[in-house]
């Protein structure tokens, strides 16, 4: 679905992207992790054709988007900062949209004002931000996009909208085929989602997987011993994060699961649990030993 190739963008001197590969599958759902200041906004700002690359290529569907209209019209688009038309209700701003997507649906658009309960005469600038995000949703859905790409999508919504709006983006990826690209700071939430991640850090992608395989590759490891920690205790192994408290040994390591396990056995350790790792525990650790570790700071 979407193919991004050696992309580069500079904003004067300063190199926002820097020779950036990014594969998104068709029907999946796709994390894009990172830090501020990453990238995240103007590589979305490239997927919706806003941005022109200074070189590499940009394909959805296998076509360019920047200054392609049929392949926009079947991008769903929803940023952090929404625009509406200053005098526009909710009904006129649905009348703009049916007028620019061919897939609009007035079918789908009053079947979800059961989902969203804000009258369609009201003035959209007039409505709170919550609300403001609950119709860029409502239009969003009804354009029947091949492509959702989010950015920061549900900052604004309450608990309850959240999962109604998951659950009706999922309902078009299982039916439909949606694929959808959704970048948040809220990983415990990405989590439940996505099925695919990648993490962006200075301009370019530096992990991209399967997230089951993502997870399947970093573990954390609960080790105590009987008496002190081994000399060159995984020395050669690759340990994202370690740190003890009295006898008990937390280790965040990469790499092979059974040959970590036989690796410590050999040690004859008095515990060794494996714990459940986070999106976010994978988040801080891989982009730990790029120089965006937590440091402890005195003041």
């Amino acid at each position: 679905m979407i193919e991004v190739k050696e992309l580069t963008k500079h904003f004067g001197e300063f190199k926002a992207l820097d020779s950036l590969n990014l594969h998104v599958k068709e029907g999946s759902v796709y994390g894009l992790l990172g830090p501020n200041g990453a990238g995240k906004t103007t590589l979305i700002k490239h997927l919706i054709g806003i941005y022109q690359q200074d070189s590499g290529t940009v394909l959805v569907q296998g076509k360019p988007v920047y200054e392609n209209p049929d392949i926009k019209s079947s991008i769903g688009y929803i940023s952090d900062d929404l625009y509406f038309f200053s005098q526009y209700t909710i009904d006129d701003m649905a009348k703009f949209y049916a007028s620019i997507y061919p897939n609009w649906s007035w079918e789908r658009y009053e079947l979800l004002k059961q989902v969203f309960p804000i009258n369609s005469n009201r003035r959209i600038t007039r409505l709170s931000k919550g609300m403001q995000k609950q119709v860029a949703f409502w239009l969003s859905i009804c354009t029947i996009p091949q492509l959702m790409i989010l950015d920061e999508p549900v900052d604004g919504l309450d608990p309850v909208m959240r999962k109604k709006v998951w659950n009706l983006l999922l309902q078009d990826v299982a039916e439909q085929q949606t694929t959808v690209l959704v970048s948040s700071h809220n990983l415990r939430e990405l989590e439940d989602v996505c099925d695919h991640v990648g993490i962006l850090h200075n301009g370019k992608i530096v992990v991209e997987r399967e997230l089951d395989n993502v997870k399947s590759d970093i573990h954390k490891l609960q080790i105590a011993f009987s008496s002190e920690v081994p000399k060159e205790f995984l020395s050669k192994e690759e340990v994202l994060h370690s740190s003890q408290n009295g006898s008990v040994l937390l280790l965040i390591v990469k790499g092979n699961k059974e040959k970590l396990l036989s690796k410590v056995q050999k040690e004859n350790p008095v515990v060794l649990d494996i714990l459940p790792l986070t999106l976010e525990e994978i988040f801080i650790y891989e982009l730990g030993g790029m120089g965006y570790d937590i440091q402890n700071i005195t003041i």
